[in-house]
């Protein structure tokens, strides 16, 4: 693609916003999201909206109550709603945007699509494609179709995972909170907004604990795993208030609205942000602590240093590297399956077609396929 003059950015709405507190869709806060969007892109600006919404539409258009008895939480139960509230989330949408002279354009992702190296490269180029033409792509992740094992789960996540795959240049997660606080505003007088967050440690991650809202799957806490996906994938991220005046546009411009996360590092090339997209998925390898100073040193990681593994994955997939006090430091390309690495962890590499009956190397993951935190 060609260079562009303004920004490319990823707008993440949640639930509570676009419903303002209700349990319903509520058109005067779509409106206003879709007029800064159009603001955005008449400016030269690139924007991708990831919107949550489609499940509370699904209640809405089958007369559910989120306190029924018909409320179950199940998968099945779940893309039931999804199913049917897609079509209208995207109608509404369609037809604020069509008031702005825009175009959108559906895009439905899994954790698989992104998963698979080809897959990837697909969805990034449609969704590149798009935005040149200045169609505003509005992302979901395809409830319909996902299970359990390849769900991303949360919007905040997918729109990390989006920003990753287009390389944007800032992440912008609207929320029913101003930003992170100092402590929690709806129980504390005295919390403070957050203006900076350089680092995300734990003791800033603890500021987040808690679940999310009765109509949303997020909270602050999956906004910091978000924050920590792009940061490292050299996207900066700003958590802000939903209902804050023309907020899309103050913080395109720079202005201090929420609570920015800089980036943490300079831009990846396309390869390491693809296997840095697969840290918020659950398939992990646990190593003892002389892999990660093997890891340090810039080594591979060999199957003697494998404590635990977490799957199921397949040979070639992206997994969370995770170290002897459960903190994940990295990610990396599989060599082998998750069923394999279970009867050749803690073995020496010579021994791995002794045991299996073949052999895709020596290395459990090589150097060239780690990124690091």
């Amino acid at each position: 693609m060609g260079e562009r003059a303004g920004k490319r950015l990823v707008v993440k709405v949640g639930t509570n916003t676009l419903t303002g507190g209700e349990d319903h869709l509520a058109r005067p806060a779509m409106l206003g999201v879709a007029r800064q969007i159009a603001r955005l892109v008449r400016d030269g600006h690139q924007v991708a909206l990831v919107s949550s919404g489609a499940i509370v539409a699904g209640r809405q258009a089958l007369a559910i109550s989120q306190n029924g008895k018909a409320a179950s939480r199940d998968i099945p139960f779940k893309q039931v709603l999804a199913a049917v509230g897609q079509t209208r989330l995207m109608q509404m949408w369609d037809d604020l945007f069509s008031e702005e002279d825009l175009i959108v354009a559906q895009t439905l992702l899994t954790r698989a699509d992104l998963a698979d190296r080809q897959g990837y490269l697909n969805a990034r180029n449609t969704l590149l494609a798009l935005l040149e033409r200045q169609v505003v792509p509005i992302i979901n992740e395809n409830d319909v179709v996902a299970t359990e094992e390849i769900k991303i789960g949360d919007n905040d996540n997918l729109s990390a995972l989006v920003a990753n795959l287009i390389d944007a240049d800032l992440l912008i997660l609207l929320t029913d909170q101003l930003g992170l606080f100092t402590a929690d505003p709806r129980r504390h007088a005295t919390a403070t907004l957050i203006a900076e967050v350089p680092v995300i440690s734990d003791e800033i991650i603890a500021l987040a604990a808690g679940a999310g809202s009765t109509r949303g799957t997020g909270g602050m806490a999956t906004k910091l795993q978000a924050a920590r996906l792009a940061t490292e994938s050299g996207i900066s991220v700003l958590v802000a208030g939903g209902t804050t005046d023309n907020v899309l546009v103050r913080a395109a411009k720079g202005e201090a609205v929420g609570t920015r996360f800089p980036s943490s590092r300079t831009r990846m090339e396309s390869r390491k942000r693809w296997i840095l997209a697969g840290i918020s998925g659950k398939a992990a390898a646990q190593i003892d602590a002389g892999a990660v100073s093997a890891l340090g040193r810039g080594r591979s990681l060999l199957p003697a240093g494998l404590v635990t593994v977490k799957g199921p994955f397949d040979r070639g997939d992206s997994v969370n590297i995770v170290g002897p006090d459960g903190k994940t430091i990295g990610c990396g390309v599989a060599n082998y399956s998750s069923a394999d690495l279970e009867r050749i962890k803690g073995c020496r590499s010579p021994q791995i077609t002794q045991i299996l009956g073949y052999n895709f190397g020596d290395e459990m993951i090589h150097r060239n396929n780690v990124v690091m935190l």
